[in-house]
């Protein structure tokens, strides 16, 4: 049989990959944030089809975006009045072909499939890239811990791992936290675990520190993006050292970035959350970021209140429309480590009208494709959450580490063996860009460098 010429090869991928998108849609009716992962990698994958074309003879890609099994399940409890409440639970488990499942739990009333599918892909190419053996996966339920007082979350939690137990363990499925999802829920749920299972595994981390967890995991995914944003700066002879930084968020992933970009000389003048945004021209030092933990991590409050308690701080409520206007602050540096979608291309076009350099995502996915497209245009440094937010499941997998060898590493230890994970992906993700032909393009970088990985294993494991 002839070889096929280049252009018969480049529409070959073509056709692929059109063929692909549209299946997905058709499959997946309702998911628009499940389609949008799709489509975000897709697109950038087709120089690595052109070089293997195995990975289309074998349909790796079609195989890769379908869920290895998406379980889902009724969860009921009890509330504080005695009514019976039912929510609905999942666990996505998205691909194993280089390690057990690995990806959080999230309680948020925004929860349903589509989504979790687009967090379970994510967190495959995600956990591909932090080179430790994790295939992804997530999980979580439409409950709102919000307003529910202690025993309520505590029985909901034990509720939900109830079914959840089934299909975990540690050389299964582990899961962590995520949105909804800290240290409190984290440890209702292990114990339920523990309870049920009637012995003492690593079938969760983001345990506390006194039983089987590792230090440095609740900062982990903050000071990750921000270890990424300096090797970045440093491609450019740059660094941190008095920059302005906007971050979006008020919850663990933007506490901890701003804690590091504090620590580093950086200026933070925002946060958020859903209600609406602050702006302090002083920036967030580290006192006022101790009380703004009290405030979201025992209070349960709303970041308006930060406006009364430092006055110079300005507040402004969240409206609707493609704009926010919190990223219409000057800065130099963007960290989004809110949610999905949250920078759109008009606020995309305003951060480069007003001279941000470098846009690090910690949150997933919260830069829409034309935003994304609009800061690659214009030269900003742009690091997308599968790599740069990938510090959270790196010390994820430090954690089960340890459980194996019933140990517990020193915070400066995991903290160097973070820092190292960060620089490994950030050279990795860059190098492959430059690979092929996309150099400076950490978006392309990533996706290809993530699913290379993955698809090497499964075309290894044959498992058709």
């Amino acid at each position: 049989m002839a070889s096929r010429t280049p252009r018969h090869a480049t529409a070959r991928v073509e056709e692929h990959l059109s063929a692909l998108l549209a299946k997905v849609e058709m499959k997946n009716p309702g998911e628009p944030e499940f389609h949008q992962a799709v489509r975000e990698v897709a697109t950038t994958l087709r120089p690595a089809l052109l070089r293997y074309p195995r990975y289309v003879d074998e349909k790796i890609l079609e195989r890769l975006v379908e869920p290895d099994r998406v379980i889902s399940f009724g969860v009921n409890w009890v509330d504080d009045s005695g009514t019976v409440q039912v929510n609905r639970g999942f666990r996505v488990q998205m691909s194993s072909s280089i390690g057990p499942y690995k990806g959080g739990l999230r309680f948020h009333p925004s929860v349903y499939a589509g989504v979790l599918k687009f967090l379970g892909f994510e967190q495959t190419l995600k956990n591909s890239l932090t080179t430790l053996p994790m295939g992804g996966a997530k999980g979580g339920s439409d409950f709102d811990p919000k307003g529910r007082s202690e025993s309520e979350i505590r029985r909901f939690c034990q509720s939900f791992m109830t079914e959840l137990y089934p299909y975990i363990g540690e050389f299964t499925d582990i899961p962590a936290g995520d949105i909804g999802v800290g240290a409190r829920e984290i440890g209702y749920l292990f114990g339920q675990y523990k309870r049920i299972a009637k012995r003492f595994v690593g079938a969760i981390t983001g345990k506390g520190i006194k039983w089987g967890g590792s230090e440095i995991r609740q900062e982990a995914t903050g000071y990750g993006a921000v270890y990424f944003a300096q090797e970045m700066l440093r491609t450019r002879d740059e660094d941190l050292e008095g920059r302005t930084c906007l971050v979006s968020g008020s919850g663990n992933v933007a506490q901890f970035t701003v804690e590091k970009l504090v620590q580093l000389g950086g200026r933070v003048v925002t946060l958020s959350d859903s209600d609406g945004f602050i702006h302090d021209p002083a920036g967030v030092d580290l006192d006022k970021l101790e009380w703004v933990k009290q405030l979201k991590n025992e209070r349960r409050g709303r970041i308006s209140e930060y406006a009364a308690e430092f006055p110079h701080a300005t507040y402004k409520a969240a409206r609707g429309g493609d704009q926010n206007p919190m990223w219409s602050v000057p800065a130099q540096c963007a960290f989004p480590c809110a949610t999905q979608n949250e920078i759109s291309a008009k606020d995309a076009d305003t951060l480069v009208k007003n001279g941000v350099t470098l846009v690090v995502e910690g949150a997933n996915m919260p830069t829409v494709p034309e935003g994304i497209d609009r800061f690659i245009a214009s030269g900003v440094l742009y690091a997308p959450g599968k790599a740069a937010n990938a510090g959270g499941v790196a010390v994820s997998g430090l954690e089960m580490a340890q459980d194996m060898q019933l140990s517990q590493w020193t915070r400066e230890e995991v903290d160097a063996r973070l820092q190292t994970i960060m620089r490994r992906i950030h050279d990795s993700v860059r190098k492959t860009a430059e690979d092929y032909g996309h150099g400076g393009n950490y978006s392309v970088g990533a996706n290809i460098a993530g699913f290379v990985k993955v698809a090497d294993a499964m075309l290894d494991e044959s498992p058709i």
